[in-house]
This record gives C-alpha cells, structure tokens and sequence, in this order.
C-alpha cells in the first residue's frame, strides 16, 4: 500500500512539473526568429550596411564594371603576404571571411578599415561590432598606401 501511494505521490509531482504547451509564462520571452523590420544581419550576425563608408580618407569609390586583373594579381600578392595570417576567402579566422565582403560592406568602408582601421575600431559601429563578434582581436594597421589597399579591394572582388 505504501509503495502505490509513493508512486501516485510521484506521479503527481512529475505531471505538476511540467508546463503545458498553450500555457504563457509571466516575464520575458526571447525570440530567435527573423522579423522584417530588423537590419539584415550578416553570417557573423553584424548588420549589413552597404551605406556605411567608415571613417578614413576614402570618401567616394566606383568599382569599373570589369576588374582590373593587374591590379587584382598585385593585390593578391599583398593579400597572401599579409591578410592571409587573420583572414581566408571562405572561412572565418580570427577575422572574418572576405568571400562577398562587398555584399556586406561599401567599397569605401572596406578601403578606409584596410588604410585606418584604428580611427574604424573606435569610430564605426559596424567596425565595433565585428570586434565584439571577433573576441576583440584588433586588424593592426599595415600601413599600405592607397595604391596597395585599392589593389587589395580589387583582388577581393574576385573572391
């Protein structure tokens, strides 16, 4: 007898535990889901703004409509030398992948965090936030010229 009380007294206590599915607990509720009316959010989840031109001396960039391989292999040859160390085309790294980089960013502010990232870490929010997604691992300034970082942009557009 005492063994089916115990059991109905278990039985019991695991049926009140549990929560029913129409059932709305008081407090807050996250939601993961994609709504409309946010920013488009990148595979890093780091809004993507193609209006953003970053803080630096790049004010105005116009990619020709063809890329310009010369200029793409020379900055390839920068790419490999120096990027490749926090950066791969297709795979996040300490920083992030470049493959379709300009779907995510503008021209300008790719050109301005390769020529100032610096001023871009504590000026740009987009550039902030990347920091915070990339466990604070700071881009360090390689101190191209404006030729070198153009060429760079043009090898990403080949990615």
């Amino acid at each position: 007898m005492k063994k089916l009380v115990l059991v109905l007294a278990l039985g019991a206590f695991i049926a009140s535990c549990g929560e029913k599915k129409g059932e709305k607990k008081d407090g807050f509720e996250v939601s993961r889901s994609k709504t409309a009316d946010k920013k488009e959010m990148d595979s890093e989840g780091v809004p993507v703004d193609l209006d953003n031109k970053g803080v630096g001396p790049i004010k105005n960039l116009a990619f020709a409509d063809e890329i310009d391989t010369e200029m793409a292999t020379r900055g390839e040859a920068k790419f490999n030398a120096i990027c490749v160390a926090c950066h791969m085309a297709e795979q996040r790294m300490i920083g992030p992948a470049m493959k379709g980089v300009y779907e995510r960013r503008s021209p300008e502010w790719v050109m301005n965090m390769i020529l100032n990232p610096n001023g871009m870490l504590k000026e740009d929010p987009i550039a902030k936030a990347l920091l915070k997604e990339y466990n604070n691992a700071i881009m360090l300034n390689q101190n191209l010229t404006e030729e070198e970082a153009r060429d760079v942009a043009e090898y990403l557009r080949t990615l």
